[in-house]
């Protein structure tokens, strides 16, 4: 069977960019993003200064995240290795971008869906080569199969040791280097400043300006220093719609995980019997309206129903709500004119879908193969802690307060395990460079101020608010937490994104 490959040979590499207008041209790309395209970093401290070249693009992974990731299947591996996609299915939910670890994924800005490099897969099926292997002077591109012994991709990697990017992530990519430099090819190893040599960053572009400090290897001689000369802007793929329906839906999740409480425990009956599972209500509008809202192609999102790509958990979540949804819906029917009958039966029910729909998103933000600071086991107990306080919050502010005892050291309690579990996940030893440095910019970088605030204002303050006593304290409390918990995950979303990942 076919296997399709490329080796990209940097000792060859003159980094004249004759693939990237090459591959612009064939594949009529817009102006300001790219499929292929030539990194440049400067290795050295003047006199002794070198610049080296590295093409990037699409690795075709044997096991391609962003397959995995896409709700409706707009991302597909064919059976040839080739990861292609679909402009006609793509919804514009990004969540490819996100979990390519290679950068490879742009949001189109005419068809305002997802595209990559696909090898001219037009090209490739009627036996040609793709676009950039044509016309690279030096014959650096090399394409082929890697079935095939006898071809030059073959013959390449079994005569030169090669490199890939990222090898961590366990993708299998196959784009093999030979004679890259590290500082090329790692992420991390060169600062990129707020200007390139022929053009800016860009105004999404949030890489950090300062590289992640590395503690050299004994007895081992410093690296020398590098620097990105000259690379391509970045799209900013989840911004604060993301990070607003995160807190929209744990809102509705713990207002459901009281209601079916409150069917077995005294917890201010008409509130949360009645009044939760209506705010919980509005509440999942609002989440489904940002969702909505998000994509690029606001109008497929119906497809997601009819054809969902089941290994998404963005497509299992959209069902997960679905059925939360329903549940709530059928919980006021039985509250409002059966007179509660069958609340009791129902509420193991409305528990599961309410967590589910709190924590479904750990597994999501999983899937994103690219951000490692999201790949923590955390996360689940964090969304599920996340909800309880906001649920509690919500309800003691529609009662004016008028809780039960059990109900404000509820609150207390979870308030301080959501806050534990922010700090510990943030200063906890990371496994993976990517992560760290997104940690780095959470608690010291760029989104730093949030983090602390969502600590500060929204934890410690509101839980001292809460013992302190009084009905009035406790309302302002649960407002501050609110704050607090839209605070956080916003930070979280941001510096996970902030690292540079090509």
């Amino acid at each position: 069977m076919t296997r399709w490959a490329w080796v990209i040979d940097q000792t060859r590499c003159i980094g004249c960019h004759a693939c990237t207008t090459a591959c612009k041209s064939e594949n009529d790309v817009p102006v300001g993003v790219f499929r292929t395209w030539v990194k440049n970093v400067e290795v050295g401290a003047f006199p002794d200064v070198k610049r080296h070249f590295a093409v990037l693009r699409c690795n075709h992974c044997a096991e391609p995240p962003c397959v995995d990731v896409c709700p409706v299947t707009a991302m597909y591996q064919r059976p040839d290795g080739l990861v292609d996609f679909d402009h006609n299915a793509c919804i514009g939910c990004k969540a490819c971008m996100q979990a390519c670890p290679y950068d490879a994924i742009y949001m189109d800005p005419d068809s305002n869906t997802a595209a990559k490099c696909n090898f001219c897969s037009h090209r490739v099926d009627e036996g040609l080569l793709p676009s950039c292997v044509v016309v690279c002077p030096e014959e650096a591109l090399l394409f082929g199969d890697l079935e095939d012994p006898t071809s030059k991709v073959s013959r390449a990697l079994e005569e030169n040791r090669v490199a890939v990017r990222r090898a961590e992530q366990g993708t299998r990519p196959h784009a093999f280097y030979i004679g890259a430099h590290d500082a090329t090819l790692d992420p991390l190893a060169a600062r990129h400043d707020a200007t390139y040599m022929w053009s800016e960053r860009g105004a999404n572009d949030e890489r950090m300006s300062v590289p992640l400090a590395r503690k050299p290897l004994p007895l081992a001689p410093p690296p020398k220093p590098a620097r990105v000369a000259y690379d391509v802007p970045r799209q900013r793929a989840w911004g604060w719609p993301v990070s607003s329906y995160i807190w929209t839906k744990g809102v509705a999740a713990g207002l459901g995980l009281l209601a079916a409480a409150g069917a077995y425990f005294n917890l201010g009956a008409a509130t949360v019997r009645v009044v939760a599972p209506i705010i919980a209500l509005v509440f999942l509008g609002i989440t489904g309206g940002l969702l909505v809202g998000d994509l690029k192609r606001p109008e497929r999102f119906w497809t997601i129903l009819v054809r969902p790509q089941w290994k998404s958990w963005l497509a299992r979540g959209a069902f997960i709500i679905t059925a939360y949804g329903a549940a709530l819906t059928v919980w006021l029917v039985l509250t409002v004119f059966a007179r509660g009958q069958g609340l009791t039966a129902l509420a193991p029910v409305l528990v599961v879908l309410a967590a589910l729909t709190a924590g479904y998103t750990a597994p999501l933000l999983g899937q994103c193969e690219a951000r490692d600071l999201w790949q923590t086991p955390l996360l689940l107990p964090h969304l599920i802690a996340h909800a309880l306080v906001a649920g509690v919050a919500v309800v003691i502010i529609a009662s004016g307060a008028a809780t039960t005892p059990a109900m404000r050291s509820a609150f207390v309690i979870v308030l301080l395990v959501t806050g534990t579990l922010s700090l510990v996940d943030a200063i906890k030893r990371h496994k993976t460079a990517n992560a760290t440095a997104a940690a780095h910019a959470l608690i010291r970088g760029a989104q730093s101020r949030f983090f602390w605030l969502a600590l500060g204002f929204g934890v410690a303050l509101p839980a001292v608010l809460a013992l302190a006593g009084g009905p009035s304290l406790l309302i302002i409390a649960a407002t501050l937490s609110l704050g607090g918990l839209w605070l956080h995950g916003h930070a979280f979303i941001l510096a996970g994104q902030g690292p540079p990942i090509s």
